[in-house]
């Protein structure tokens, strides 16, 4: 789950982590009166779930509450696009207005649980404002890097590693290791997938500040945090993914015409490949899960269908933990509890499979059956209209 800047920033400030202070508006009006209370230089920060605002023009430093009103005005309503929103961009409903501080430098702080080592990793450069992933591609050697034992946690001495890394001196270099040290208790507190700060920032005075800030949370440990669940925008994300989220199914909306329904995220992470390798786009990704039944497959066609691009549906189970018979019977109900107009190719593999295919064919509904999922995406892709 992601949350906005000014949230993220609310929670940064519960751990004692500095951050710029400010106010978050709804209308230019409330943007204005903030700004006056802040006075002087102030800087209006659209508030969406993507990065790379600043280049799309959803970052703006303005003077006095007479532009800090008219630069809200210009964002509130509109879509903001961004490299993270694709064309269609997405439409600012809040701004963060904050007072300016003086930049001395501009750092880089980032931690993510990396699977590879099974601990929290912890990036930091010198590079700040910039995206990560561009500097990981052409200076790599500018990112520092230290793992969080899962049994000791952080180590002081790792959180001083980086901020001497960082080429940090005195009291800056201490202010930076205590930052560190907090923001990974909030990391493992809040059960957090992904903290950023980017930049963080020196000011002129030395201090160690978060000028932006980024946190994204882990959606399985949602039940121990309602206070978390309650900061969830909706408006942020794509309804067919909040009503698959409602349904207990796992989907991804994308810009294909071959709806997929797996069960299982690496089966459906292949599927998607072997579409792509048969000439085609998948629609979606959607998982199912291990204990696919007529419930969840209906709730399935009717997240898939809803997406206007999606010309066939390619279903492809493997009967492991589940029976195919038994995914085949709850795939024709649910076919006959649908408006299904486009063909759909079904593969099915494991415990039962050729009585489930038997059940499929003698369904007398719009089904084709494939052996073999190189044959079930090609299949699935001509009955989309072909190679695109």
């Amino acid at each position: 789950m992601k949350i906005h800047e000014y949230q993220a920033k609310d929670l940064l400030r519960e751990f004692g982590i500095p951050t710029t202070e400010g106010g978050v508006a709804k209308t230019a009006k409330d943007a204005a009166k903030i700004a006056e209370k802040l006075g002087g230089k102030v800087v209006v920060k659209a508030q969406i779930h993507a990065g790379g605002r600043g280049k799309g023009g959803g970052v703006k430093v303005v003077n006095g509450s007479a532009e800090a009103e008219a630069a809200a005005a210009a964002m509130l309503g509109k879509p903001l696009i961004t490299y993270q929103t694709g064309p269609e961009g997405q439409i600012v409903g809040k701004v963060l207005v904050e007072g300016a501080v003086g930049i001395a430098q501009e750092l880089y702080l980032g931690m993510v649980v990396d699977r590879a080592s099974e601990r929290v990793a912890f990036m930091a450069s010198t590079e700040g404002g910039v995206e990560i992933e561009k500097v990981a591609a052409e200076t790599p050697e500018k990112i520092l890097k230290e793992f969080a034992d899962p049994g000791l946690g952080l180590m002081p001495y790792q959180a001083r590693n980086l901020a001497y890394g960082l080429g940090l001196e005195g009291k800056t270099a201490s202010a930076a290791a205590s930052f560190i040290m907090k923001l990974y208790r909030l990391f493992v507190e809040k059960d957090c997938s992904l903290a950023e700060i980017n930049p963080l920032i020196i000011t002129d005075g030395g201090d160690v500040m978060a000028l932006d800030a980024k946190l994204n949370f882990d959606d399985n440990a949602l039940y121990r945090h309602p206070e978390l669940t309650e900061l969830r925008d909706l408006t942020e994300e794509n309804p067919s993914e909040v009503k698959a989220s409602e349904y207990g199914l796992s989907y991804i909306k994308l810009d294909g015409a071959v709806g997929c329904m797996v069960n299982g995220a690496g089966l459906a992470m292949a599927t998607m490949d072997i579409i792509k390798l048969a000439g085609g786009e998948p629609a979606n990704f959607l998982d199912v899960g291990g204990g696919a039944n007529e419930e969840s497959v209906t709730n399935a066609f009717k997240i898939i269908l809803a997406d206007e691009n999606v010309k066939a549906v390619l279903v492809n189970i493997f009967g492991g933990i589940v029976r195919c018979d038994v995914v085949a019977q709850g795939v024709v109900a649910a076919a006959k509890n649908v408006d299904l107009k486009v063909p759909v190719v079904v593969r099915l593999e494991g415990t039962n499979a050729d009585a489930g295919l038997k059940l499929i064919e003698e369904s007398g509904l719009n089904f084709q059956t494939a052996k073999g999922l190189k044959a079930a995406a090609e299949k699935a892709v001509a009955a989309a209209g072909g190679v695109k």
